[in-house]
């Protein structure tokens, strides 16, 4: 039976099944031991472990299906990207449609028209002098292009980043995450140096201090801390930075990647501190399930990049790839059409009132939310998911909240229940 998308979990034997498991035997042969979390492989007579994932098979809306035809709840709407729910019908509609008429074009050499309607409609939707875009195909890229424009726009190497910050992984941007340091550690040799890590919501005499004594050109802030727990900044505090970066010559970057597009109750969440920054970073939600990511400027700094002499020095072999560009205009015009930032602020609320009778600590906004636990967070989600939902750790003692904004009452109340068998399973 297809899913419909407003399922309630469904789960008939074992996590991760039969099936996922012979699947996963293949892929630990195959794909580099550094992308899927997987057991160990041992000699047999020691078993199977559970901590295998389970292989996806189909999503739609809310709903994941896996290989052993179990339905899931995706609380992650997987990594923040499904904001209007998997396959939305007008995504797929645009991509079909597109599929059969371009799939590639020619990046900095040829443009086709999907591209360049994107690029309108989406200076139509961000902060006001946001007008220039570089289109990318990931998050990584969108940060990318954003470090490389500061530095020709200011003339200056030096690039400030807080704590817990996640910036993507990258060569180009690696030593801006402050996530995990054992991401960045092996490769310090040969990434940038001179990045400066700050507290997040620091004071700001030590901004100030970091700022006086070196060349910095950028300096980069998430509005809500993603991977890093999902933190609200300080009251005032993200534009007390910018202020700041601005009087010491350094231009003031936001990565809305995974908090942009409607998802915390304003198409972005640097406006809910009354701050619009010279360079702003796009993606996840974006795309509407393609990947497609955006580092969007104001004209004057985007004007130092200057006139291609022929050979752009920044492009990619699909940049803007018309199918991508087909699906971010879907997906842009969805979200628009159904108030995406209200529609996220009222499901936002409702998610809430699903998890207060557990009377645990939730913070973040709209749909960008972490709930404390009294257990460890990640043996909270492998919990989950056996009993059919799907949410990641927001920290050593949390767990992330990011479903689609098309989740329904009775499955956030089926989620909240979930985790009340969960934690009475692990106390």
């Amino acid at each position: 039976m297809n899913l419909r998308g407003d399922e309630l979990p469904s789960v008939t034997g074992p996590v991760p099944g039969a099936e996922s498991q012979s699947r996963i035997d293949v892929l630990a042969q195959y794909e580099c031991p550094a992308i899927t979390a997987r057991r160990a492989r041992r000699a047999s007579e020691l078993g199977r472990s559970q901590d295998d994932p389970i292989v996806w098979r189909e999503a739609v809306g809310a709903c994941v299906r896996d290989a052993d035809e179990n339905t899931y709840l995706d609380l992650t709407s997987g990594f923040a990207v499904a904001l209007l729910g998997h396959r939305h019908p007008n995504v797929v509609a645009a991509v079909q449609k597109q599929s059969n008429r371009l799939l590639h074009a020619m990046g900095d050499a040829f443009p086709d028209q999907e591209r360049i309607l994107l690029l309108e409609e989406l200076a139509g939707l961000t902060p006001e002098g946001l007008d220039v875009t570089l289109l990318g195909t990931s998050g990584s890229d969108a940060v990318d292009a954003t470090v490389k424009t500061a530095l020709l726009a200011t003339g200056k190497v030096g690039v400030v980043t807080f704590s817990g910050a996640y910036h993507g992984l990258s060569l180009g941007v690696l030593p801006l995450q402050a996530y995990r340091p054992e991401f960045s550690e092996p490769f310090q040799q040969i990434t940038h140096p001179h990045v400066h890590s700050l507290p997040w919501g620091c004071a700001l005499p030590e901004l100030q201090r970091v700022l006086e004594q070196h060349e910095i050109g950028l300096v980069l802030a998430e509005p809500i801390l993603g991977r890093g727990g999902i933190h609200a900044p300080p009251s005032g505090w993200l534009a007390q930075v910018a202020a700041t970066a601005r009087q010491h010559g350094a231009l003031f970057a936001l990565d809305e990647i995974q908090s942009g597009l409607g998802r915390t109750g304003s198409w972005w969440a640097g406006s809910h501190e009354h701050v619009v920054p010279d360079l702003m970073c796009v993606g996840k939600a974006l795309g509407g399930g393609l990947p497609l990511s955006a580092c969007v400027g104001t004209r004057d700094v985007m004007d130092a990049w200057a006139a291609s002499q022929g050979e752009a020095i920044h492009t990619q072999t699909f940049l803007g790839n018309p199918l991508a560009c087909a699906a971010a205009r879907a997906s842009l015009s969805t979200l628009k059409a159904s108030n995406a930032p209200a529609q996220c602020e009222e499901r936002g609320s409702a998610l809430e009132r699903a998890f207060a009778p557990l009377g645990l600590g939730m913070r973040g906004r709209g749909l960008m939310r972490a709930i404390e636990l009294p257990v460890n967070g990640l043996a909270a989600s492998r919990s989950l998911q056996r009993r059919g939902v799907l949410a990641l750790p927001a920290g050593p003692t949390s767990l992330g909240l990011l479903p689609p904004m098309c989740i329904t009452e009775d499955q956030l109340g089926y989620a909240a229940q979930a985790l009340k068998t969960t934690l009475e399973e692990l106390a």
